[in-house]
Protein backbone atom coordinates (compact mmCIF):
# COMPACT_ATOMS: atom_id res chain seq x y z
CA UNK A 1 0.00 0.00 0.00
CA UNK A 2 0.87 3.51 -1.18
CA UNK A 3 2.29 5.75 2.04
CA UNK A 4 1.51 9.48 1.53
CA UNK A 5 3.34 12.35 3.95
CA UNK A 6 0.28 14.79 4.19
CA UNK A 7 1.34 18.52 6.15
CA UNK A 8 -1.39 18.59 8.73
CA UNK A 9 -1.16 22.60 8.22
CA UNK A 10 -1.88 22.12 4.88
CA UNK A 11 -4.61 19.98 4.83
CA UNK A 12 -6.32 22.59 7.57
CA UNK A 13 -5.58 25.50 5.14
CA UNK A 14 -7.06 23.58 2.00
CA UNK A 15 -10.15 22.93 3.56
CA UNK A 16 -10.99 25.83 5.13
CA UNK A 17 -10.96 24.37 8.66
CA UNK A 18 -8.26 25.85 10.88
CA UNK A 19 -10.51 24.48 13.57
CA UNK A 20 -9.78 20.56 13.44
CA UNK A 21 -6.71 19.64 15.65
CA UNK A 22 -4.32 17.01 14.26
CA UNK A 23 -6.28 13.94 15.78
CA UNK A 24 -9.71 15.26 15.06
CA UNK A 25 -8.32 14.96 11.09
CA UNK A 26 -6.69 11.66 11.87
CA UNK A 27 -10.10 10.39 12.56
CA UNK A 28 -11.78 12.29 9.32
CA UNK A 29 -9.35 10.61 7.27
CA UNK A 30 -9.80 7.33 8.96
CA UNK A 31 -13.62 7.56 7.84
CA UNK A 32 -12.31 8.01 4.38
CA UNK A 33 -10.32 4.49 4.78
CA UNK A 34 -7.33 6.41 5.13
CA UNK A 35 -5.13 4.72 8.04
CA UNK A 36 -2.70 6.89 10.05
CA UNK A 37 0.94 5.24 10.27
CA UNK A 38 2.94 7.56 12.00
CA UNK A 39 4.95 11.14 11.73
CA UNK A 40 7.82 11.91 9.53
CA UNK A 41 10.56 14.10 11.20
CA UNK A 42 8.73 17.36 10.10
CA UNK A 43 6.02 16.42 11.75
CA UNK A 44 4.01 15.62 8.76
CA UNK A 45 1.35 12.55 8.98
CA UNK A 46 2.06 9.57 7.50
CA UNK A 47 -0.87 7.77 5.37
CA UNK A 48 -1.20 4.80 4.14
CA UNK A 49 -3.81 4.77 0.92
CA UNK A 50 -6.15 2.33 -0.54
CA UNK A 51 -4.55 1.71 -4.20
CA UNK A 52 -7.58 2.57 -5.83
CA UNK A 53 -8.18 6.18 -4.94
CA UNK A 54 -5.24 7.65 -6.64
CA UNK A 55 -6.33 10.63 -6.73
CA UNK A 56 -5.50 11.15 -2.83
CA UNK A 57 -1.91 10.63 -3.40
CA UNK A 58 -1.42 14.36 -2.53
CA UNK A 59 -2.82 16.89 0.26
CA UNK A 60 -4.96 18.49 -1.94
CA UNK A 61 -6.83 15.17 -3.44
CA UNK A 62 -7.42 14.40 0.89
CA UNK A 63 -8.57 17.77 1.38
CA UNK A 64 -10.77 17.55 -1.67
CA UNK A 65 -12.30 14.21 -0.22
CA UNK A 66 -12.44 15.67 3.31
CA UNK A 67 -14.54 19.04 2.08
CA UNK A 68 -16.99 16.74 0.78
CA UNK A 69 -17.21 14.61 3.57
CA UNK A 70 -17.93 18.01 5.55
CA UNK A 71 -20.65 19.11 3.31
CA UNK A 72 -18.67 21.89 2.23
CA UNK A 73 -18.75 20.73 -1.32
CA UNK A 74 -21.01 18.74 -3.07
CA UNK A 75 -21.68 16.93 -6.56
CA UNK A 76 -19.19 17.30 -9.20
CA UNK A 77 -16.41 19.56 -10.17
CA UNK A 78 -15.20 20.01 -13.65
CA UNK A 79 -12.28 22.51 -13.94
CA UNK A 80 -12.60 24.80 -16.65
CA UNK A 81 -9.69 25.19 -19.42
CA UNK A 82 -8.28 27.69 -21.00
CA UNK A 83 -7.98 27.20 -25.83
CA UNK A 84 -4.81 25.37 -26.10
CA UNK A 85 -1.93 27.17 -27.16
CA UNK A 86 0.69 24.62 -27.21
CA UNK A 87 0.73 21.67 -29.74
CA UNK A 88 2.11 18.19 -28.57
CA UNK A 89 2.99 17.11 -32.04
CA UNK A 90 4.03 13.24 -32.48
CA UNK A 91 6.64 12.19 -35.15
CA UNK A 92 6.45 9.16 -37.08
CA UNK A 93 9.60 7.88 -35.29
CA UNK A 94 8.69 7.21 -31.90
CA UNK A 95 9.43 3.93 -30.73
CA UNK A 96 6.22 1.01 -31.01
CA UNK A 97 6.54 0.38 -27.47
CA UNK A 98 6.28 3.85 -26.24
CA UNK A 99 3.43 5.60 -28.81
CA UNK A 100 1.16 7.37 -26.42
CA UNK A 101 1.52 11.04 -25.08
CA UNK A 102 -0.68 13.43 -23.44
CA UNK A 103 -0.17 16.95 -21.48
CA UNK A 104 -1.34 19.98 -20.34
CA UNK A 105 -0.52 23.60 -19.55
CA UNK A 106 -1.10 24.90 -15.85
CA UNK A 107 -0.90 28.52 -15.54
CA UNK A 108 -0.47 31.14 -12.29
CA UNK A 109 0.62 28.50 -10.19
CA UNK A 110 1.86 29.18 -6.61
CA UNK A 111 4.60 26.91 -6.01
CA UNK A 112 5.78 27.44 -2.04
CA UNK A 113 7.91 24.87 -1.18
CA UNK A 114 5.02 23.09 0.65
CA UNK A 115 2.67 22.96 -2.77
CA UNK A 116 6.11 22.07 -4.91
CA UNK A 117 6.94 19.24 -2.35
CA UNK A 118 3.40 17.89 -2.55
CA UNK A 119 3.62 17.98 -5.99
CA UNK A 120 7.02 15.97 -6.59
CA UNK A 121 5.48 13.67 -4.00
CA UNK A 122 2.06 13.20 -6.16
CA UNK A 123 4.44 12.92 -9.49
CA UNK A 124 6.57 9.70 -8.01
CA UNK A 125 3.23 7.65 -6.16
CA UNK A 126 1.57 8.05 -9.19
CA UNK A 127 5.06 6.41 -11.33
CA UNK A 128 4.94 4.08 -8.64
CA UNK A 129 1.23 3.03 -8.45
CA UNK A 130 -0.70 3.81 -11.63
CA UNK A 131 2.31 4.01 -14.19
CA UNK A 132 4.12 0.97 -12.67
CA UNK A 133 7.44 2.54 -11.41
CA UNK A 134 7.56 4.27 -15.09
CA UNK A 135 6.63 1.56 -16.95
CA UNK A 136 3.24 2.18 -18.20
CA UNK A 137 3.35 5.83 -17.91
CA UNK A 138 5.88 8.46 -17.06
CA UNK A 139 5.19 12.53 -16.13
CA UNK A 140 7.35 14.91 -16.77
CA UNK A 141 6.88 18.38 -15.21
CA UNK A 142 8.27 21.72 -16.61
CA UNK A 143 8.89 25.51 -16.08
CA UNK A 144 6.56 26.67 -19.56
CA UNK A 145 9.14 29.94 -19.25
CA UNK A 146 11.76 28.24 -20.41
CA UNK A 147 10.52 26.18 -23.52
CA UNK A 148 10.33 27.65 -26.89
CA UNK A 149 8.15 26.67 -28.93
CA UNK A 150 8.14 25.76 -32.24
CA UNK A 151 5.68 26.60 -35.37
CA UNK A 152 3.08 24.13 -35.33
CA UNK A 153 2.51 22.30 -38.38
CA UNK A 154 -0.09 19.89 -37.53
CA UNK A 155 -3.19 20.08 -40.20
CA UNK A 156 -6.30 22.11 -38.25
CA UNK A 157 -4.36 23.23 -35.67
CA UNK A 158 -3.00 26.40 -37.60
CA UNK A 159 -4.29 28.38 -34.45
CA UNK A 160 -2.39 26.75 -31.81
CA UNK A 161 0.96 29.09 -31.57
CA UNK A 162 3.36 26.86 -30.22
CA UNK A 163 4.78 23.07 -30.56
CA UNK A 164 6.76 20.81 -29.60
CA UNK A 165 7.60 16.90 -31.06
CA UNK A 166 7.43 13.42 -29.37
CA UNK A 167 10.15 11.36 -31.35
CA UNK A 168 12.45 8.86 -31.60
CA UNK A 169 16.39 9.06 -30.45
CA UNK A 170 19.20 7.44 -31.66
CA UNK A 171 21.10 6.55 -28.23
CA UNK A 172 24.58 8.12 -28.95
CA UNK A 173 22.01 10.95 -30.44
CA UNK A 174 21.99 14.60 -29.46
CA UNK A 175 23.24 15.94 -26.09
CA UNK A 176 21.27 17.50 -23.26
CA UNK A 177 21.88 18.77 -19.54
CA UNK A 178 20.15 15.86 -17.14
CA UNK A 179 18.95 17.14 -14.26
CA UNK A 180 20.84 17.07 -11.47
CA UNK A 181 23.72 17.43 -13.85
CA UNK A 182 26.32 20.11 -15.05
CA UNK A 183 27.52 18.32 -18.17
CA UNK A 184 25.98 17.74 -21.71
CA UNK A 185 25.10 13.40 -22.34
CA UNK A 186 23.62 11.20 -25.19
CA UNK A 187 20.70 9.41 -23.91
CA UNK A 188 23.33 6.26 -23.96
CA UNK A 189 25.61 8.17 -21.65
CA UNK A 190 22.66 9.11 -19.26
CA UNK A 191 21.76 5.44 -18.87
CA UNK A 192 25.36 4.49 -18.56
CA UNK A 193 26.49 7.70 -16.21
CA UNK A 194 23.68 8.84 -14.44
CA UNK A 195 22.62 7.89 -11.12
CA UNK A 196 18.51 8.12 -12.19
CA UNK A 197 19.59 6.37 -15.97
CA UNK A 198 21.39 4.00 -14.19
CA UNK A 199 18.06 3.43 -12.18
CA UNK A 200 15.48 2.88 -15.37
CA UNK A 201 17.77 2.08 -17.66
CA UNK A 202 15.62 -1.21 -18.48
CA UNK A 203 12.29 0.05 -19.22
CA UNK A 204 14.68 1.54 -22.69
CA UNK A 205 17.26 -0.88 -22.77
CA UNK A 206 15.36 -3.08 -25.88
CA UNK A 207 14.65 0.13 -27.38
CA UNK A 208 16.33 0.34 -31.03
CA UNK A 209 15.23 4.48 -30.41
CA UNK A 210 14.53 6.09 -27.81
CA UNK A 211 11.60 8.47 -26.75
CA UNK A 212 12.33 11.74 -26.54
CA UNK A 213 11.00 15.51 -27.16
CA UNK A 214 11.89 19.14 -28.30
CA UNK A 215 11.49 22.38 -28.26
CA UNK A 216 12.91 25.02 -31.25
CA UNK A 217 15.94 25.03 -28.56
CA UNK A 218 16.37 21.12 -28.44
CA UNK A 219 16.06 18.01 -26.34
CA UNK A 220 14.62 18.61 -23.27
CA UNK A 221 12.88 15.82 -22.14
CA UNK A 222 13.65 11.65 -22.36
CA UNK A 223 11.08 9.93 -20.84
CA UNK A 224 10.30 8.13 -18.95
CA UNK A 225 14.23 8.54 -17.53
CA UNK A 226 14.44 11.89 -16.72
CA UNK A 227 14.01 15.47 -17.38
CA UNK A 228 16.64 18.01 -19.05
CA UNK A 229 17.90 20.74 -16.61
CA UNK A 230 16.90 23.56 -18.61
CA UNK A 231 13.43 23.34 -17.69
CA UNK A 232 13.57 21.99 -14.18
CA UNK A 233 10.53 23.50 -12.02
CA UNK A 234 11.44 25.51 -8.71
CA UNK A 235 9.33 27.61 -6.53
CA UNK A 236 10.00 30.72 -8.67
CA UNK A 237 7.88 28.43 -11.70
CA UNK A 238 4.32 29.91 -11.89
CA UNK A 239 3.52 28.39 -15.67
CA UNK A 240 4.21 24.69 -16.31
CA UNK A 241 4.19 22.10 -18.96
CA UNK A 242 2.91 18.72 -17.55
CA UNK A 243 3.66 16.21 -20.68
CA UNK A 244 3.17 12.31 -19.97
CA UNK A 245 4.23 9.48 -22.25
CA UNK A 246 3.51 5.35 -21.92
CA UNK A 247 2.58 2.47 -23.24
CA UNK A 248 -1.60 3.00 -22.96
CA UNK A 249 -3.46 6.74 -23.93
CA UNK A 250 -6.15 5.55 -20.75
CA UNK A 251 -3.32 5.37 -17.97
CA UNK A 252 -1.80 8.42 -19.09
CA UNK A 253 -4.56 10.66 -19.71
CA UNK A 254 -5.80 9.80 -15.84
CA UNK A 255 -2.65 10.22 -14.70
CA UNK A 256 -2.72 13.79 -16.00
CA UNK A 257 -5.97 14.31 -14.38
CA UNK A 258 -5.02 13.67 -11.09
CA UNK A 259 -2.52 16.02 -11.64
CA UNK A 260 -4.32 18.81 -12.90
CA UNK A 261 -7.30 18.61 -10.03
CA UNK A 262 -4.34 18.99 -7.64
CA UNK A 263 -2.79 22.53 -8.67
CA UNK A 264 -6.53 23.56 -9.93
CA UNK A 265 -7.28 23.09 -6.12
CA UNK A 266 -3.72 25.40 -6.06
CA UNK A 267 -5.76 28.49 -7.67
CA UNK A 268 -3.88 27.48 -10.89
CA UNK A 269 -5.55 27.64 -14.66
CA UNK A 270 -5.30 24.48 -17.03
CA UNK A 271 -4.87 25.26 -20.46
CA UNK A 272 -5.67 22.00 -23.41
CA UNK A 273 -2.85 21.04 -25.00
CA UNK A 274 -3.37 19.84 -28.85
CA UNK A 275 -1.83 16.34 -29.18
CA UNK A 276 -1.43 15.81 -32.90
CA UNK A 277 -0.99 11.84 -34.65
CA UNK A 278 -0.09 10.99 -37.19
CA UNK A 279 -3.64 9.75 -38.07
CA UNK A 280 -5.61 11.83 -35.55
CA UNK A 281 -5.72 14.88 -33.18
CA UNK A 282 -6.92 14.77 -29.60
CA UNK A 283 -7.45 17.73 -27.17
CA UNK A 284 -6.04 17.30 -23.69
CA UNK A 285 -6.29 16.94 -20.59
CA UNK A 286 -9.58 14.45 -21.27
CA UNK A 287 -12.01 15.94 -18.41
CA UNK A 288 -15.24 13.74 -19.61
CA UNK A 289 -17.88 12.89 -17.06
CA UNK A 290 -18.62 9.17 -17.28
CA UNK A 291 -21.66 7.33 -16.27
CA UNK A 292 -22.79 4.72 -14.37
CA UNK A 293 -25.96 3.06 -13.58
CA UNK A 294 -27.08 1.39 -10.31
CA UNK A 295 -30.43 0.60 -8.95
CA UNK A 296 -31.66 1.65 -6.00
CA UNK A 297 -32.84 -1.66 -4.63
CA UNK A 298 -28.53 -3.10 -5.30
CA UNK A 299 -28.02 -0.07 -2.94
CA UNK A 300 -30.44 -1.13 -0.04
CA UNK A 301 -29.84 -4.62 -0.25
CA UNK A 302 -25.76 -4.66 -0.25
CA UNK A 303 -25.88 -2.03 2.60
CA UNK A 304 -28.95 -3.30 4.61
CA UNK A 305 -30.60 -0.45 4.99
CA UNK A 306 -33.37 1.72 3.40
CA UNK A 307 -32.85 4.77 1.81
CA UNK A 308 -35.26 6.82 0.58
CA UNK A 309 -34.27 8.06 -3.37
CA UNK A 310 -33.59 12.00 -1.61
CA UNK A 311 -31.09 10.35 0.28
CA UNK A 312 -29.46 8.29 -2.06
CA UNK A 313 -29.09 11.48 -4.25
CA UNK A 314 -27.62 13.49 -1.43
CA UNK A 315 -25.22 10.65 -0.48
CA UNK A 316 -23.67 10.39 -3.94
CA UNK A 317 -23.48 14.28 -4.16
CA UNK A 318 -21.46 14.22 -0.83
CA UNK A 319 -19.16 11.62 -2.22
CA UNK A 320 -18.42 13.78 -5.64
CA UNK A 321 -20.36 12.62 -7.53
CA UNK A 322 -23.70 13.91 -9.23
CA UNK A 323 -27.18 11.72 -9.47
CA UNK A 324 -30.20 11.75 -11.28
CA UNK A 325 -33.42 8.87 -11.05
CA UNK A 326 -35.06 6.98 -14.23
CA UNK A 327 -36.82 4.15 -14.17
CA UNK A 328 -35.63 0.97 -15.59
CA UNK A 329 -37.26 -2.42 -16.15
CA UNK A 330 -40.47 -2.75 -14.40
CA UNK A 331 -40.62 0.28 -12.79
CA UNK A 332 -37.70 -0.12 -10.79
CA UNK A 333 -36.05 2.28 -9.24
CA UNK A 334 -32.10 3.90 -10.13
CA UNK A 335 -29.57 6.50 -10.70
CA UNK A 336 -27.77 7.66 -13.48
CA UNK A 337 -24.47 8.35 -11.83
CA UNK A 338 -21.81 11.06 -13.23
CA UNK A 339 -18.43 10.31 -12.19
CA UNK A 340 -15.85 13.01 -12.52
CA UNK A 341 -12.67 12.72 -14.43
CA UNK A 342 -9.92 11.92 -11.39
CA UNK A 343 -11.95 9.31 -10.14
CA UNK A 344 -9.90 6.20 -11.75
CA UNK A 345 -11.10 3.42 -9.64
CA UNK A 346 -14.96 3.53 -10.56
CA UNK A 347 -15.39 0.65 -12.85
CA UNK A 348 -18.39 -0.90 -11.68
CA UNK A 349 -21.94 0.02 -9.85
CA UNK A 350 -20.57 -1.37 -6.64
CA UNK A 351 -17.82 1.15 -6.81
CA UNK A 352 -21.15 3.53 -7.05
CA UNK A 353 -22.47 1.50 -3.35
CA UNK A 354 -19.42 1.92 -1.83
CA UNK A 355 -19.05 5.59 -2.15
CA UNK A 356 -23.07 5.71 -0.94
CA UNK A 357 -22.22 3.49 2.27
CA UNK A 358 -18.88 5.43 3.19
CA UNK A 359 -20.69 8.68 3.13
CA UNK A 360 -23.32 7.34 5.15
CA UNK A 361 -20.69 6.08 7.51
CA UNK A 362 -19.99 2.66 7.53
CA UNK A 363 -19.92 2.63 11.38
CA UNK A 364 -23.29 3.75 11.63
CA UNK A 365 -24.86 0.65 9.86
CA UNK A 366 -26.64 -1.71 12.48
CA UNK A 367 -25.61 -5.68 11.93
CA UNK A 368 -28.85 -7.39 11.61
CA UNK A 369 -29.18 -11.28 10.93
CA UNK A 370 -29.33 -12.51 7.70
CA UNK A 371 -33.25 -13.53 6.40
CA UNK A 372 -32.24 -17.42 5.61
CA UNK A 373 -33.00 -20.35 7.52
CA UNK A 374 -29.89 -21.82 8.27
CA UNK A 375 -27.51 -21.42 10.95
CA UNK A 376 -23.91 -20.74 10.28
CA UNK A 377 -20.74 -22.54 11.99
CA UNK A 378 -17.42 -23.31 11.84
CA UNK A 379 -15.28 -25.43 8.41
CA UNK A 380 -13.44 -27.92 8.82
CA UNK A 381 -10.30 -26.44 7.31
CA UNK A 382 -10.98 -23.37 9.57
CA UNK A 383 -10.78 -25.53 12.76
CA UNK A 384 -7.72 -27.23 11.45
CA UNK A 385 -6.29 -23.74 10.52
CA UNK A 386 -7.29 -22.20 14.16
CA UNK A 387 -5.30 -25.66 16.05
CA UNK A 388 -2.61 -25.27 14.27
CA UNK A 389 -1.76 -21.32 14.82
CA UNK A 390 -2.78 -22.03 18.45
CA UNK A 391 0.07 -24.69 18.05
CA UNK A 392 2.52 -22.25 16.61
CA UNK A 393 1.85 -19.35 18.98
CA UNK A 394 2.66 -21.77 21.77
CA UNK A 395 5.88 -22.56 20.13
CA UNK A 396 6.93 -18.60 20.55
CA UNK A 397 6.23 -17.77 16.89
CA UNK A 398 4.33 -14.87 16.34
CA UNK A 399 1.61 -15.01 13.63
CA UNK A 400 1.72 -13.37 10.34
CA UNK A 401 -0.76 -12.60 7.69
CA UNK A 402 0.86 -10.98 4.66
CA UNK A 403 -0.55 -10.35 0.69
CA UNK A 404 -1.42 -14.00 -1.00
CA UNK A 405 0.14 -11.87 -4.46
CA UNK A 406 3.53 -11.17 -4.94
CA UNK A 407 5.99 -10.78 -7.81
CA UNK A 408 7.82 -13.56 -9.81
CA UNK A 409 11.04 -12.05 -8.65
CA UNK A 410 10.06 -12.20 -4.94
CA UNK A 411 8.73 -16.08 -5.60
CA UNK A 412 11.55 -17.73 -7.43
CA UNK A 413 14.29 -15.63 -8.21
CA UNK A 414 15.61 -13.78 -4.81
CA UNK A 415 14.77 -17.57 -3.85
CA UNK A 416 17.03 -19.07 -5.97
CA UNK A 417 14.22 -21.26 -7.62
CA UNK A 418 12.58 -21.68 -11.31
CA UNK A 419 8.81 -22.51 -11.71
CA UNK A 420 10.18 -25.50 -13.91
CA UNK A 421 12.45 -26.91 -10.77
CA UNK A 422 11.02 -30.16 -8.98
CA UNK A 423 10.92 -28.43 -5.32
CA UNK A 424 8.58 -27.37 -3.19
CA UNK A 425 7.48 -23.72 -4.19
CA UNK A 426 8.39 -24.60 -7.57
CA UNK A 427 5.08 -24.15 -10.24
CA UNK A 428 3.52 -22.43 -13.16
CA UNK A 429 2.13 -19.46 -11.33
CA UNK A 430 -1.27 -17.86 -11.46
CA UNK A 431 0.03 -14.62 -13.03
CA UNK A 432 -2.45 -11.46 -13.26
CA UNK A 433 -3.21 -9.85 -16.90
CA UNK A 434 -3.10 -6.67 -16.23
CA UNK A 435 -1.36 -6.17 -13.11
CA UNK A 436 -2.02 -2.84 -11.42
CA UNK A 437 1.52 -2.75 -9.54
CA UNK A 438 4.98 -4.62 -10.62
CA UNK A 439 5.35 -6.27 -6.66
CA UNK A 440 2.08 -7.96 -7.14
CA UNK A 441 1.99 -9.48 -10.68
CA UNK A 442 1.17 -13.14 -9.16
CA UNK A 443 -0.48 -15.62 -7.05
CA UNK A 444 2.84 -16.88 -4.83
CA UNK A 445 3.40 -20.71 -4.69
CA UNK A 446 4.96 -20.89 -1.28
CA UNK A 447 4.55 -18.70 1.71
CA UNK A 448 8.73 -18.83 2.80
CA UNK A 449 9.03 -15.86 -0.20
CA UNK A 450 6.22 -13.61 2.03
CA UNK A 451 8.45 -14.51 5.25
CA UNK A 452 11.78 -13.47 3.85
CA UNK A 453 10.11 -10.35 2.86
CA UNK A 454 9.02 -9.47 6.43
CA UNK A 455 12.22 -10.35 7.58
CA UNK A 456 14.02 -8.32 5.01
CA UNK A 457 11.84 -4.74 5.92
CA UNK A 458 12.24 -5.36 10.08
CA UNK A 459 16.28 -5.97 10.04
CA UNK A 460 16.58 -2.80 11.98
CA UNK A 461 14.03 -4.19 14.75
CA UNK A 462 15.59 -6.74 17.40
CA UNK A 463 16.56 -10.64 17.16
CA UNK A 464 15.87 -13.84 17.75
CA UNK A 465 12.77 -12.93 15.27
CA UNK A 466 10.36 -16.38 15.48
CA UNK A 467 7.57 -16.00 12.45
CA UNK A 468 5.36 -18.26 11.28
CA UNK A 469 2.32 -18.04 8.66
CA UNK A 470 -0.79 -20.15 7.44
CA UNK A 471 -1.71 -18.44 4.60
CA UNK A 472 -2.97 -19.58 0.70
CA UNK A 473 -0.40 -20.78 -2.17
CA UNK A 474 -1.22 -21.47 -5.67
CA UNK A 475 -0.58 -22.82 -8.82
CA UNK A 476 -2.36 -23.58 -12.54
CA UNK A 477 -3.83 -26.90 -12.75
CA UNK A 478 -5.71 -27.92 -15.75
CA UNK A 479 -7.43 -30.74 -13.90
CA UNK A 480 -8.87 -27.83 -11.91
CA UNK A 481 -12.34 -26.32 -12.67
CA UNK A 482 -10.73 -23.09 -12.44
CA UNK A 483 -7.46 -24.00 -14.12
CA UNK A 484 -6.23 -23.18 -10.58
CA UNK A 485 -5.31 -25.33 -7.52
CA UNK A 486 -5.16 -23.79 -4.17
CA UNK A 487 -4.35 -24.90 -1.08
CA UNK A 488 -3.48 -23.78 2.39
CA UNK A 489 0.49 -23.98 3.72
CA UNK A 490 1.81 -23.41 7.11
CA UNK A 491 5.32 -21.38 6.90
CA UNK A 492 7.86 -20.63 9.73
CA UNK A 493 10.73 -19.68 9.79
CA UNK A 494 13.68 -18.73 12.91
CA UNK A 495 16.40 -15.78 12.20
CA UNK A 496 18.49 -15.89 15.39
CA UNK A 497 22.53 -16.24 15.83
CA UNK A 498 22.32 -19.24 16.36
CA UNK A 499 19.90 -21.19 14.23
CA UNK A 500 20.13 -23.76 12.63
CA UNK A 501 18.77 -27.11 11.05
CA UNK A 502 17.68 -29.05 14.41
CA UNK A 503 16.05 -26.05 15.82
CA UNK A 504 13.71 -25.90 12.85
CA UNK A 505 13.22 -29.72 12.80
CA UNK A 506 12.08 -29.63 16.42
CA UNK A 507 9.38 -27.25 16.40
CA UNK A 508 8.20 -29.38 13.28
CA UNK A 509 8.14 -32.67 15.71
CA UNK A 510 6.17 -30.89 18.53
CA UNK A 511 3.65 -29.75 15.55
CA UNK A 512 3.42 -32.91 14.43
CA UNK A 513 3.22 -34.91 17.85
CA UNK A 514 0.07 -32.10 18.58
CA UNK A 515 -1.64 -33.87 16.01
CA UNK A 516 -0.71 -37.21 15.82
CA UNK A 517 1.31 -37.32 12.92
CA UNK A 518 4.62 -39.39 12.42
CA UNK A 519 7.46 -37.15 11.06
CA UNK A 520 10.35 -38.06 8.97
CA UNK A 521 12.57 -36.10 7.44
CA UNK A 522 14.53 -37.75 4.70
CA UNK A 523 17.56 -35.52 3.34
CA UNK A 524 17.07 -33.80 0.22
CA UNK A 525 18.02 -30.82 -1.90
CA UNK A 526 16.45 -27.74 -2.55
CA UNK A 527 18.00 -24.80 -4.10
CA UNK A 528 16.70 -22.54 -1.10
CA UNK A 529 18.69 -24.42 1.75
CA UNK A 530 21.90 -25.33 2.23
CA UNK A 531 23.25 -28.34 0.61
CA UNK A 532 23.07 -30.66 3.23
CA UNK A 533 21.29 -28.75 5.78
CA UNK A 534 17.88 -29.91 4.48
CA UNK A 535 15.54 -32.30 4.47
CA UNK A 536 11.96 -33.03 3.00
CA UNK A 537 8.66 -33.11 5.76
CA UNK A 538 7.14 -36.38 5.21
CA UNK A 539 3.87 -36.39 7.82
CA UNK A 540 1.97 -39.80 7.92
CA UNK A 541 4.25 -41.47 5.18
CA UNK A 542 3.59 -38.46 2.48
CA UNK A 543 5.99 -35.77 1.51
CA UNK A 544 4.43 -32.63 1.76
CA UNK A 545 7.56 -30.04 2.67
CA UNK A 546 11.02 -28.86 3.23
CA UNK A 547 12.92 -27.87 6.41
CA UNK A 548 16.43 -26.71 6.60
CA UNK A 549 18.49 -23.97 7.18
CA UNK A 550 18.58 -21.25 4.68
CA UNK A 551 21.28 -20.81 1.53
CA UNK A 552 24.03 -17.84 1.83
CA UNK A 553 22.60 -16.30 -1.41
CA UNK A 554 18.97 -16.46 0.11
CA UNK A 555 20.21 -14.44 2.94
CA UNK A 556 22.53 -11.52 1.27
CA UNK A 557 19.71 -11.22 -1.38
CA UNK A 558 17.51 -10.01 1.68
CA UNK A 559 20.18 -7.95 3.78
CA UNK A 560 20.18 -10.66 6.30
CA UNK A 561 23.22 -10.60 8.59
CA UNK A 562 22.14 -13.89 10.97
CA UNK A 563 21.72 -17.86 10.22
CA UNK A 564 17.89 -18.36 9.50
CA UNK A 565 16.25 -21.93 9.71
CA UNK A 566 13.15 -22.65 7.97
CA UNK A 567 10.25 -24.73 7.04
CA UNK A 568 6.95 -25.25 4.98
CA UNK A 569 4.50 -27.93 4.30
CA UNK A 570 0.78 -28.22 3.46
CA UNK A 571 -1.76 -28.11 5.88
CA UNK A 572 -3.98 -30.36 5.19
CA UNK A 573 -1.41 -32.91 5.75
CA UNK A 574 -2.17 -32.54 9.84
CA UNK A 575 -6.50 -33.96 9.12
Amino acid sequence: MPVVDVNPDELRDLTGHDEKSDDELIDDMFALGLEFEGRTEEGDLQLEFAPDRLDRLSVEGVARSLRYQYGDDRGIYVPGTNDADWTIEVDESVPDERPYVTGAVIRDVDLGEDALDSLIQLQEKLHATMGRKRAKGAIGIHDLTMLKGQAATAEGQTEVGNSIVYRGIDPDGDRFVPLDSDAEMTPDEVLRSHPTGETYADLVAEYERYPAIYDDIGLFSFPPVINGRRTEVSTDSRDLFVELTGTDQWTIDHMCNIICYALDARGAKVEEVAVSYPDRDLLRPDFEVREKTVTHERIESLLGIDLSAENVVDLLERSGLDATTEEVGDDELAYEVEVPPYRVDVLHPLDIVDDVGRAYGFNDLEPRYPDVGTVGGRHDRSKLEDAAREVLVGLGFEDLLNFHMISEEENFDRMRIAPDDSALGAAEPATILEPYSEDYTMLRTWALPSMLMVLENNTHRGYPQDLAEIGLAAEVDENENTGVAEHRTVAGVLARHDASYEDAKARLQAIARNFDASLETPATDHPTFIDGRAAAVVLDGEAVGVVGELHPEVLVEHDLELPVAAFEFRLDALE
